[in-house]
């Protein structure tokens, strides 16, 4: 517990909570922790595959089934025969794609006696792209990924979806579960060459982030500490429930009361996470291109220090460089003598760069009209310079306060006439204030530049046609600037040119100009060194923008810009062991590790540099991916078993300690654990292995005599009956009625209307969300997944709160469901269009109803069924006897 002394009532619901939070870790049970020989710490040794225990040949073979079936035996049961064909595709399909599978795949199946053919199967559904959507959205419901921060500013996070898209890519393509681990901790640090690994660490950055305190409260306050201990601990929570299915968040205030799990250890973790804050992160997700930017970056540095950088230029090379600028440079001709009026009175000084420094106080408001000879023909271009000054507000290029400014508009005339002005472009825009509101004559728009003050910029306007007038006709040129607030252009200068491709050009300073005018032999030392740092910065800005932006993940950084009192560690933050949790009792500062009870690994890292907080994590990250990390290899292995059979061998999938279940096969979940992690942590081969065993293939038939011994059905004689989750019920009606659309990947669609809300979180509108827009007919993976204002008919389906994280979700049966399926304005359209792939897809009203239960229920429909959908059909319409279809027990469970 973080105690709190505030007024606030938010921070007494904190205190609460963590009280409450404190109560059910055992703080008050009186309990001394467990010793060290609890099950889920023990070394990890291949068990002895017990003695067949029947004679049935299905069951003597494969070694979960002799694991399975020696357990039976012992409580004298015995397994259900194998599920018929129909029924296992079905069940094969949803459990590794989340989809139901296709007509002609069920007959393809039902039709294929050879041998091999289950292997065959479960092989094709492993290579489909599907796959790695299901699993994902199974990975996302641990991590509690959602693409909003939650609590009381529920802002949005537009990058939020690489990381989503990083899962998909891992399991489609079985990335070794170690590496899985280690990218999701640390992919930045420990696969420098593979640079969208970065993505990977969205995986901490997933929970639920306080804006308000984190943006909100002085650095270096109690309150902020706290804020930034409590986002640590949720840090600590994802990986440590999700990698090695450990509490220890429950040593927060104490040692654990249960596990052997000591207060030291919370902390040693917290020090892992404590030079890092959740922030969007640009990478590259190209290798050649990630260290072309790395170099061109060394450089900036370089030149940031006033250095060229070594090797950059030959001396051939700078004489090129100075040979292709003065080139480029006599293709513009700058208006270096013009007359200046001021509507407002401003006085202007000529400067010898052609440019026109605006002196003395600057009014709210002006119309600047700069009148001059043309000193070129054709001219098919004009470029408008913003430069510095010292004696403008921030260096300018604005008279504005703050050094910004607004062109509301900029006219051209030759000899009195209009010049039409075709397009316009800026080498930056200030958002909404774009160049091209400087030519759209709307005195309420204009071209600014924050924030991007302190530096010159240009814009280029391009005639609509070339300009006939002869070399020396009056050119005029208005800057009107109506903004108010003194938001003038400070230093302009304008220069023609008679490209007929115009580009931009180059910005040369004074010094240089006067620098190039002396022959190369005359020039002095510092001149050419000066040259040369010039070009070198040049074409290293070049260089660089030239790459384009990166791409962005919201992950968790140590450097970025800050945001308020928002600011970049920079370098790890001392973290204390807090006594009883109390940021007022600060005790021994805490040393970078993890748990002590995984005997065969340190519990402390070994940091080089202290100050690299990158050091912490990859050390994390290693001994989290351990081959003697016991507890990473029996916690994966039991997930994936739970999302198969619908319970984990362990049925507390992130709780493998004294509070949580204990394994209901011992052996076999090590059986499981030691042949996945001796065969490279591949997850295809782990499905592989369950799914082509006698126990997966079981019927899903009740036996009231075995559920009289053993009602949760913990020993396996039959296989779960389970309900359609959220996504996979949403995915089937969209694949059944023809509406969905396969792309993969990118930002996630917003199956919403949205609005401003009275703070920071927005209002949302599912209900009158368009049920025909194409957001609607992604897959359900690639819905935006908001924390506070949840989705009504995914929540009515059980849908996990992404504030939480979710090892198993819920399954309930509820009326509201019935009620929600049947009135939802998504499900009626896609019944209605269902009904019209009905009709196109038979003639009559008897073969529409045929292939409506080909499709749902992958059979032909029985004579009395047949004869009431078809009744239903005709007295109430072809869609709402699809409605019933789709709302009834058999489409919605999985046998």
């Amino acid at each position: 517990m973080l105690i709190l002394h505030r007024r606030v009532s938010r921070y007494r619901a904190i205190l609460l909570f963590f009280l409450l939070l404190q109560w059910r870790c055992g703080t008050f049970a009186g309990e001394a922790a467990i010793d060290e020989s609890w099950w889920a710490i023990q070394p990890l040794k291949r068990p002895t595959i017990p003695a067949a225990t029947t004679s049935d040949p299905g069951w003597t073979a494969h070694p979960i089934d002799r694991f399975i079936a020696a357990k039976q035996a012992e409580n004298d049961l015995r397994p259900s025969p194998p599920a018929d064909r129909q029924s296992f595709i079905r069940r094969t399909t949803f459990n590794l794609t989340g989809l139901p599978p296709t007509p002609a795949e069920v007959r393809d199946f039902v039709n294929d006696n050879s041998t091999g053919a289950t292997r065959r199967l479960i092989d094709r559904l492993l290579s489909s792209p599907r796959y790695g959507e299901r699993w994902a959205r199974h990975w996302m419901d641990v991590a509690h990924y959602a693409e909003t921060h939650g609590h009381d500013e529920d802002a949005i996070r537009e990058n939020a979806w690489p990381y989503r898209d990083w899962l998909i890519e891992s399991f489609n393509n079985d990335k070794p579960y170690a590496r899985f681990v280690r990218e999701q901790v640390a992919g930045d640090v420990l696969f420098p060459d593979d640079p969208a690994a970065t993505r990977g660490i969205g995986f901490l950055a997933t929970g639920p982030w306080d804006e308000s305190s984190q943006m909100g409260i002085s650095d270096g306050t109690i309150d902020k500490k706290i804020a930034q201990y409590l986002d640590r601990d949720d840090m600590i929570a994802t990986v440590m429930s999700t990698f090695v299915s450990t509490t220890v968040h429950c040593a927060r205030c104490h040692d654990h009361k249960f596990d052997p799990v000591p207060t030291e250890d919370y902390y040693a973790l917290q020090a892992v996470f404590a030079g890092v804050d959740k922030i969007d992160r640009p990478f590259d997700n190209d290798g050649s291109l990630a260290k072309r930017r790395a170099l061109l970056l060394s450089r900036q540095r370089a030149l940031g220090q006033g250095q060229v950088p070594d090797g950059m230029f030959s001396e051939a090379d700078l004489t090129k460089l100075e040979a292709d600028l003065k080139r480029s440079q006599s293709n513009w001709a700058v208006l270096s003598s013009a007359k200046v009026e001021s509507s407002s009175g401003i006085e202007f000084e000529a400067k010898p760069d052609g440019s026109f420094l605006a002196l003395g106080q600057a009014p709210p408001k002006d119309v600047t009209t700069f009148t001059a000879k043309l000193p070129i023909v054709n001219a098919t271009a004009l470029q408008l310079e913003v430069l510095t000054d010292k004696s403008l507000p921030r260096n300018g290029p604005g008279r504005a306060e703050n050094g910004n400014l607004h062109l509301t508009d900029i006219a051209v005339r030759v000899n009195g006439a209009p010049v039409k002005i075709a397009k316009a472009m800026a080498s930056f825009n200030q958002v909404d204030w774009t160049i091209d509101r400087a030519i759209d004559t709307n005195p309420d728009s204009a071209w600014g530049i924050h924030p991007q003050q302190g530096q010159a910029h240009r814009a280029l306007f391009v005639f609509e046609t070339p300009l006939t007038a002869a070399k020396g006709d009056s050119i005029q040129i208005e800057l009107h600037q109506n903004h108010g607030r003194q938001h003038l252009i400070g230093r302009p200068r304008f220069s023609l040119t008679h490209l007929s491709k115009p580009i931009f050009k180059e910005y040369i300073p004074l010094q240089i100009s006067e620098i190039m005018d002396f022959k190369p032999e005359k020039r002095t030392k510092e001149q050419k060194n000066a040259l040369a740092f010039h070009f070198a910065k040049t074409v290293n800005e070049r260089d660089l923008a030239s790459l384009g932006e990166q791409q962005k993940v919201y992950a968790v950084a140590s450097q970025f810009t800050a945001l308020g009192n928002f600011k970049p560690a920079k370098q790890p933050r001392t973290v204390h062991v807090l006594h009883r949790g109390s940021i007022h009792s600060p005790g021994k500062e805490a040393r970078p590790g993890a748990l002590s009870c995984v005997n065969e690994l340190d519990s402390r890292f070994a940091i080089d540099q202290p100050n690299a907080e990158e050091q912490r994590r990859a050390a994390l990250a290693n001994w989290l991916a351990d081959d003697r990390n016991v507890l990473l290899w029996r916690s994966i292995v039991n997930r994936v078993w739970h999302y198969h059979f619908g319970r984990g061998i362990v049925g507390t999938p992130n709780d493998f300690g004294r509070m949580g279940e204990r394994p209901s096969h011992p052996e076999l979940l090590d059986w499981l654990a030691y042949e996945f992690r001796t065969r490279g942590g591949s997850m295809k081969w782990l499905h592989r292995t369950i799914m082509t065993s006698s126990t997966y293939r079981q019927r899903s038939a009740h036996n009231s005599n075995y559920a009289k011994r053993d009602a949760d059905n913990r020993l396996l004689w039959r296989m779960n009956r389970r309900r359609l989750d959220a996504e996979s019920y949403r995915d089937s009606v969209l694949q059944l009625a023809g509406n969905m659309d396969w792309r993969m990947g990118g930002p996630s669609d917003r199956q919403f209307n949205m609005s401003k809300g009275v703070h920071v979180t927005p209002t949302l509108d599912y209900i009158g969300f368009d049920p025909d827009a194409a957001a609607n007919h992604r897959r359900s993976v690639y819905r935006f997944v908001f924390r506070t204002v949840p989705d009504p008919l995914m929540q009515l389906m059980d849908c996990p709160d992404a504030s939480q994280h979710a090892p198993k979700r819920e399954s309930s049966v509820t009326a509201l469901q019935a009620l929600g399926m049947l009135n939802n304005r998504f499900l009626v359209r896609q019944s209605e269009r269902l009904a019209k792939r009905l009709q196109s897809d038979a003639p009559t009203p008897e073969a529409q109803v045929w292939r409506l239960f080909e499709l749902a229920y992958h059979r032909a429909p029985g004579p009395d069924e047949a004869r009431l959908v078809s009744q239903l059909a005709r007295e109430h319409g072809l869609a709402n006897a699809c409605r019933v279809v789709l709302n009834s027990n058999e489409f919605l469970f999985v046998n």
